[in-house]
């Protein structure tokens, strides 16, 4: 047996205060006031009281882990000094 939920979708308005480091804006720390601020990948760090906000631009793209592949010669006289 089936019964209706009463759940909605997904509302932005109703998750309140959401604090994020926005690029080409002043951003003032949440904690102290203070706008000096260390930029990394997906993190914002400020320099005072190293209160850490995430990127406004790392919700946008996903999260994907970078590899290298390399080959190696496989002659062992490439070793050879």
């Amino acid at each position: 047996m089936m019964r209706s939920s009463n759940v909605t979708g997904f509302d932005p308005a109703r998750r309140g205060y959401h604090a994020v480091y926005r690029d080409n804006e002043i951003n003032r720390c949440p904690g102290c006031g203070r706008t000096h601020w260390y930029v990394g990948r997906m993190l914002a760090e400020c320099g005072f009281c190293s209160t850490a906000l995430p990127l406004s631009e790392s919700f946008r793209q996903p999260a994907a882990a970078v590899f290298i592949s390399r080959s190696r010669p496989h002659s062992p006289s490439a070793f050879a000094a």
